[in-house]
């Protein structure tokens, strides 16, 4: 099969998060079982404009915010010529508007709508502008009919309220590499240390960890907080962790290789997640493989990916005081974190990518199948 894919990012995009993982995991396997699959996506500083990653063919071209202007040029222009089995829309940001141009069967991935929480994002014009095009993106998907993939059953239960009909609707979930993300790397620090995995963005909230940090610390003077990962929102988290005086017991890593994050994950005591909202939480199922529960806000997606008391714990997003009053729970108490740590690390071991790949494949066949 001779599969194309419009992404805004591949892997190696210095700005790529959960979204550039999940494609890369899922069609990285695909490839390997003997399937042609090029991707189309945006270009960044240094790129290749062409190359094979993982027996993906990348095509480079645009910088990240025009990108999408693009995508129907290049398809008429040389894609469509190129005679491709199928093609994939893998909706992140922006929409392409596939359904418009694209003549071959098609499948669109959907991991978040970013909906009314992109004006927590984004200032105000830019943000409308985000808004109405995902608005009239999701409006031709619906009216052309698009199976769609959705990665947890909360961004299923948002497309279902959108009008999509149920069995237009597909799994393919976010898994983890336990290759990579395992047990036996590195050992728990033996003082108070928390930490946050992920992008640096505004709306993931994140300066409400460090206020939540700073009621912990008054009780817990020895507490360390590790913030894992780089983004546009970091110069703002590091102001406010002066601001507030907690600056010197916080270490903000940037950037770290695959290697370091697993060791900072397994030192960490449990990790915390205070986003808006999430297609799943990847970073909380790659925190569980490596032995290290997580509290995390009550939102779409995060409520799938942790188990309340089983796997991890979530509080009322945006409630500081009882985001700090379940840190000091599992602080306090090891029994209780011991526990939900090892039931954390079983779940993770329930997510394969093999098996979603195999999955996909399987339906991507099965829709060309009925197109022919």
């Amino acid at each position: 099969m001779k599969i194309l894919v419009f992404n805004w990012q591949d892997i190696k995009n210095p700005l790529g998060g959960g979204a550039e993982v999940h494609f890369h995991q899922i069609f990285s396997r695909i490839a390997k079982m003997g399937h042609q699959v090029t991707l189309y996506c945006s270009s960044f500083d240094g790129a290749l404009k062409e190359e094979t990653i993982d027996d993906i063919r990348v095509i480079r071209e645009g910088g990240r915010y025009l990108f999408n202007f693009r995508a129907p040029f290049r398809y008429w222009t040389q894609f469509h010529k190129e005679h491709y089995d199928i093609v994939i829309d893998d909706m992140n940001k922006i929409p392409f508007f596939t359904p418009v141009y694209v003549r071959e069967p098609l499948f669109c991935i959907i991991h978040h709508l970013f909906d009314k929480s992109i004006f927590k994002e984004a200032p105000f014009p830019f943000a409308l502008y985000v808004f109405l095009m995902e608005k009239l993106g999701i409006a031709v998907l619906r009216a052309k009919k698009i199976p769609l993939f959705v990665v947890s059953p909360s961004t299923r239960a948002e497309m279902l309220s959108k009008g999509f009909q149920e069995k237009s609707i597909y799994y393919a979930y976010n898994c983890v590499d336990h290759n990579l993300y395992r047990l036996g790397v590195a050992t728990r620090s033996s003082t108070p240390l928390i930490g946050y995995f992920g992008r640096l963005k505004k709306y993931k909230s994140i300066d409400h960890l460090l206020r939540a940090f700073v009621i912990v610390k008054e009780k817990i003077p020895n507490i360390k907080l590790v913030i894992i990962g780089d983004g546009d929102y970091r110069k703002t988290l590091e102001n406010i962790a002066k601001d507030i005086g907690i600056n010197e017991s916080v270490q903000f890593t940037g950037y770290v290789d695959e290697n370091e994050k697993v060791k900072l994950l397994q030192k960490v005591w449990f990790m915390v997640n205070t986003s808006s909202k999430e297609g799943w939480g990847l970073t909380v199922i790659e925190s569980n493989a490596c032995g290290t529960t997580v509290i995390g806000s009550n939102v779409p997606g995060l409520r799938d990916a942790i188990k309340d008391r089983e796997t991890g714990l979530l509080y009322e997003f945006g409630n500081i005081s009882q985001l700090a009053d379940k840190m000091l729970l599992l602080l306090m108490d090891q029994t209780l974190r011991d526990e939900l740590a090892k039931n954390a690390h079983s779940w993770s071991k329930t997510f394969e990518w093999d098996v979603v790949a195999s999955q996909t494949i399987d339906l991507l066949k099965d829709r060309l199948n009925k197109k022919g």
